[in-house]
């Protein structure tokens, strides 16, 4: 049985068991689970041309044999096979492939093969993510089949797109908009036609990028707003009479209240989702404007649906079905990017320290085509129990990607290839840079690039902050061109171009008898880099 059958016949008991029971689970029954769907794995992987590729006739039979001879892989390592799409030299045939940018101008895409089991354990574990976006205590929820979905994320080929297709197995529910005509939108149409929908229809559940939700939060007030009497005049007529009468006494409220419009004046969610990059940035002002606290569900392109949080909305918790987690310690990470010879040490489940750092680590279940895979994603371990919702397992905070990578909002995925290609482009003569990944005394995301300029460059800096910022800005819109521009997602300029007195760099080195990192490099490196120029 599926969700929706369940629903009707009203054991929702059994409902929560079955969908949220993983809660309950301690931590030896976790790493039961994951030992057991990893052994079955080993050996559907081991033996297949992929696995080969990278076993060199090995086969390793137990998860510590796994560990120890399977090396830790990159898509470098999966290429040549899966931008192929060669299903015949996968551990399971594959019944979709997912599509997501590789690396901005040099490597345009990756894809990643989706099993039947795959799909299979997507759909139970979304399912757990829509319960609990509802929930308010342990055991409780609210799902109906007449429930209305504003989604805000993009359609297939790209992950997110894998969503509404598996929640459909569960349970059927109306997205906003409908899946087969969002296919064929582009993303800001998309979040227009589904505002439009959710306006003119009410709506329950709202699931989106963190940046894009807020951003289409504080669209809402213009429905509050007599700057605009013609277009308020427009949104107005095209509204049902229900929610007519609801802005008529929002509008009476708000003027009471000295305040503008908010969503939580117009919609009562049951439920509200974010994923992807700086929901920190988002969330207390997300949860001013919906009167909700909105929920953080973490998936990717290679590993699917990783985790989600609870009611208590203070940690994401792994499915133990999704993937076999690793764990490599942040020094390790760290000493990895600087050293690229050097073999990082991973941690399991079980072995994670509460305030600790970590890059995670994983090996696909059920089929799946990436084993010991560094996904590129840095998670913090802030617990191993949590006595306000009775769990025994280990709960993490997301904190960003890794160091050598830049993603603001969810849109960017900009390298030091990328950096370094924008720079040569723009036939400005740099000496040096750094690029860093900073946040405004508001809160919000932006790129930070330093420069150092040839003392011959015939270029002044405030052209060559308007040159590069043009042409990163083309990145940005680049990474996915059915994006609306970055800047009016964010209400800001994502990149700022600091100019560094000449020589600096090269006195930077000198005092400290080493090079500053050219990715995010720490406060420590730009204190010192900023100390230098001052001398």
């Amino acid at each position: 049985m599926n969700l929706e059958e369940r629903l009707k016949h009203q054991d929702y008991e059994q409902i929560w068991d079955y969908y949220c029971g993983f809660l309950d689970l301690d931590l030896p029954q976790y790493m039961g689970i994951q030992n057991r769907l990893m052994q079955e794995q080993i050996k559907l992987w081991s033996n297949s041309e992929l696995g080969q590729s990278i076993l060199k006739g090995k086969k390793p039979r137990t998860v510590e044999d796994f560990r120890e001879v399977v090396p830790l892989t990159t898509y470098d390592d999966y290429a040549d096979i899966l931008l192929k799409k060669k299903a015949d030299a996968l551990p399971a045939s594959p019944v979709i492939w997912i599509e997501t940018t590789w690396e901005v101008g040099e490597k345009p895409i990756k894809v990643a093969p989706y099993t039947r089991a795959m799909l299979d354990v997507y759909s139970t574990n979304a399912a757990a993510c829509m319960i609990l976006a509802t929930s308010k205590e342990r055991g409780t929820f609210d799902i109906d089949t007449s429930y209305k979905f504003l989604y805000a994320l993009a359609p297939l080929p790209y992950v997110t797109g894998v969503l509404p297709l598996v929640i459909s197995e569960e349970i059927n529910l109306g997205f906003l908009p409908p899946v087969e005509k969002a296919q064929n939108m582009s993303f800001s149409e998309r979040n227009k036609l589904g505002f439009k929908m959710a306006l003119k229809d009410d709506v329950e559940y709202f699931f989106g990028l963190g940046s894009v939700t807020y951003a289409i939060s504080k669209s809402i007030s213009s429905l509050g707003s007599s700057n605009d009497s013609g277009s308020s005049l427009k949104s107005v007529m095209s509204l049902s009479p229900k929610m007519i009468w609801r802005l008529a006494n929002a509008k009476r409220k708000c003027k009471a209240e000295k305040r503008s419009l908010k969503p939580k004046d117009l919609f009562h969610l049951k439920g509200f989702m974010v994923g992807g990059t700086d929901n920190n940035c988002y969330k207390d002002e997300l949860e001013d404007l919906w009167g909700i606290r909105p929920m953080e569900v973490f998936a990717g392109t290679e590993p699917g649906l990783v985790g989600t949080e609870t009611w208590t909305r203070k940690g994401l918790y792994f499915f133990p079905d999704s993937c076999f987690y690793e764990f490599i310690p942040e020094d390790e990470m760290l000493r990895s990017f600087e050293e690229p010879n050097y073999k990082p040490s991973t941690l399991l489940m079980d072995e994670v320290v509460p305030g600790t750092v970590y890059e995670l680590v994983i090996t696909i279940l059920k089929g799946g085509a990436f084993a010991r895979y560094r996904v590129g994603d840095v998670y913090r371990c802030i617990g191993l129990t949590n006595k306000e919702d009775e769990t025994k397992l280990p709960r993490f905070e997301y904190i960003d990607r890794v160091p050598s990578v830049i993603d603001i909002g969810g849109f960017t995925r900009i390298s030091k290839t990328t950096v370094q290609t924008a720079i040569d482009l723009s036939k400005i003569e740099v000496t040096d840079w750094v690029a860093r990944k900073e946040f405004t005394e508001e809160n919000k995301p932006f790129m930070h690039l330093y420069l150092e300029l040839d003392p011959n460059a015939m270029v002044t800096s405030a052209a060559t902050k308007e040159i590069l910022s043009e042409i990163l800005s083309a990145y940005f819109k680049y990474k996915d061109h059915d994006y609306i521009d970055l800047r009016k997602i964010l209400g800001m300029d994502p990149l700022k171009i600091s100019i560094i007195k000449t020589g600096t760099f090269n006195a930077y080195e000198k005092h400290y008898k080493r090079s500053i990192a050219k990715m995010n490099p720490n406060n420590f490196e730009i204190r010192g880099l900023l100390d230098v120029q001052r001398l």
